[in-house]
Formats: structure tokens, C-alpha cells, sequence
């Protein structure tokens, strides 16, 4: 008697393990008439991200079937959210993080086709609009990032870390459209094709990183169109074939802070600044010379040429 109850006890501990693996699928999806106690399958999709997302299996997808806002996530596990082109996928958040990324150490994550709306104007609004905190690597493709109270998009991971945004814009935002700093490990972040527009600071490169960004605009903003600044950690970024314009501050800032930051400059366009470049008593700003400054009344600081 004693065996057969054992038996059964290990036999149904083996169904529920498969009954578990089973509910989880490798591609869901949500809908904005769905419901998040569905099965999150195309005919009977979920309501929100964070619905689905524990019934999708790691490495696995969740798309969007049609617009509407799915809601604020936070991802611990490899996995891409989609929201479709054409189409309104929102991410509408007041007093949090649109999504946070807080995953594994080989976990891979990628946002791609999402709108974030931080709601900042109505003096309750939300905080990042995406914040990744751990995990190797994020992939941003085609969103738009606007009016969260602190960063559009914020990258502060405590161990090395790979960081990928493409056709992304970022405006609007009380503090940076991109804000990067690698806490425990470098992070190497390479940006294409995006905006960062109307926000404290465009692109800020922090300690223990190494920054690309290429065809891309940072202008409008209170600050620095782009900046590399560090309080520990050196942070070098490298920008080509892009535009600062119209920044309050400066066009290109390589502030020092207490460590060294360094930024090299190609093919890049400075216009109507308050000023084109500057650098702190531990920056320095190598430039190829091939560079347009227009309409700046000051440029300042050490620059070498290559």
C-alpha cells in the first residue's frame, strides 16, 4: 500500500510538471478585446502583456493582434514583444516603468513595434519608459518613447551587457531620451536610425560604457544633444552621420565628471546650439574634421583631430 501511494503521488507530480510545460506556449498573443484568463491563443487571445507573458515559454513571442494598450510588464526571461506594424500597440502607464527588464544573465529581450505613453502632462505620470536593470542583451526596434517624467528609455545594468535600438524615437521626457550606464560591468550599446528629441538630455553615456550611435538626431533638447559624463568607470561614445541642433546647452558635451569620457565625432552636423561642443578637465572630443558646425555662436574646450 505504502509503494502504490508513492507511485501515485510521483505520477502525479509528473502530470502536473507536463500539464504546467503544456500551458506555456512559444508564440501568444493579446488583443484589446481579449481576456487575460484565456489560453493567450489567436482565437482566444490575452488582454495585457503581463497576462501572456507567463503563459509564453522563455525564448518564446507574444504579438498584437489589433490596437490598443496592453499595459505596463516586467520581463525576466528571454522573450520578444511585438506589437505589429501599422498598428497602435500602447504601453500607457501613470506613477511606474512602461516595461522593466530585470532577466537572467543569458536572457535575450526584444521590444519591437510598441508605443510607451508616460502621461507626464497630467502631473501624475509615469516614470521610465523603459528600464533594463539585468539580462545580456535588449533589442529596441521601432517604438516611440514620449512624456515619462524620468527617461524615455534608462540602461543601468550591474553586470556587461549588450544594448541594440533601431528606428526608435525618444521625446518628450523629463529627463533623457537615452540614458546608459553600466553599474557592475561595461555596457556596449549601438544605436541606428533613431530620435531623441524635447528631452533634459539627448543621448548621455555613462561610466563603464561604450556607446555608438550613427544617422541618428538628438536636438531640441534642454541639454546636450549628446554627452558622455561619468562618476566612475570611463564611457566613450562614438557618433557618426548624425545632427545635434537647437539643444539648450550644447550640440556635443564630453563633461569629464570625476573619471575619463571620451567622444569621438564623424560625419556629424552641429546646428543652432547654445553651443557646439564642450569638454570638462577629463574630457576629450576627437574629431576626423569632417564635421558641420552651423550656427553656433560658441564651441569650447580641448578637441584633437585624427
Amino acid at each position: 500500500m505504502k509503494n502504490l501511494r508513492t507511485c501515485c503521488t510521483l505520477f502525479a507530480f509528473i502530470t502536473i510538471g507536463a500539464l504546467a510545460a503544456q500551458s506555456q506556449a512559444t508564440r501568444t498573443w493579446v488583443s484589446g478585446v481579449g481576456d487575460d484568463l484565456n489560453s493567450c491563443s489567436r482565437t482566444a487571445p490575452c488582454k495585457t502583456w503581463a497576462g501572456a507573458i507567463s503563459k509564453t515559454s522563455a525564448g518564446g513571442e507574444i504579438d498584437a493582434l489589433d490596437p490598443a494598450g496592453f499595459g505596463a510588464v516586467t520581463i525576466t526571461k528571454s522573450i520578444t514583444l511585438d506589437g505589429g506594424g501599422g498598428q497602435v500597440a500602447s504601453v500607457l502607464v501613470s506613477g511606474t516603468n512602461g516595461i522593466t527588464v530585470v532577466a537572467g544573465p543569458n536572457d535575450v529581450v526584444a521590444l519591437r513595434n510598441l508605443r510607451f505613453q508616460g502621461l507626464a502632462q497630467t502631473g501624475s505620470g509615469g516614470l521610465n519608459g523603459i528600464q533594463f536593470t539585468s539580462g545580456a542583451a535588449l533589442h529596441i526596434e521601432s517604438c516611440t518613447i514620449m512624456n515619462f517624467t524620468e527617461n524615455g528609455i534608462y540602461i543601468n545594468v550591474g553586470s556587461s551587457a549588450k544594448v541594440y535600438i533601431d528606428d526608435t524615437v525618444s521625446r518628450d521626457n523629463g529627463g533623457d531620451g537615452l540614458d546608459i550606464v553600466g553599474s557592475g560591468g561595461t555596457v556596449y550599446a549601438s544605436v541606428s536610425n533613431s530620435r531623441f528629441l524635447n528631452n533634459a538630455n539627448g543621448v548621455v553615456a555613462g561610466g563603464n560604457t561604450k556607446v555608438t550611435v550613427e544617422a541618428s538626431d538628438a536636438s531640441g533638447n534642454s541639454g546636450a544633444g549628446f554627452e558622455a559624463t561619468s562618476s566612475g568607470g570611463t564611457a566613450v561614445l562614438t557618433v557618426a552621420d548624425s545632427v545635434a541642433g537647437q539643444n539648450l546647452t550644447y550640440g556635443l558635451q564630453s563633461a569629464g565628471g570625476s573619471a575619463e569620457t571620451t567622444i569621438y565625432m564623424s560625419h556629424v552636423t552641429l546646428s543652432n546650439n547654445a553651443k557646439g561642443t564642450d569638454t570638462g578637465p577629463l574630457g576629450k572630443l576627437i574629431t576626423f574634421e569632417n564635421n558641420q558646425d552651423n550656427g553656433n555662436p560658441v564651441s569650447g574646450g580641448k578637441i584633437a583631430s585624427d
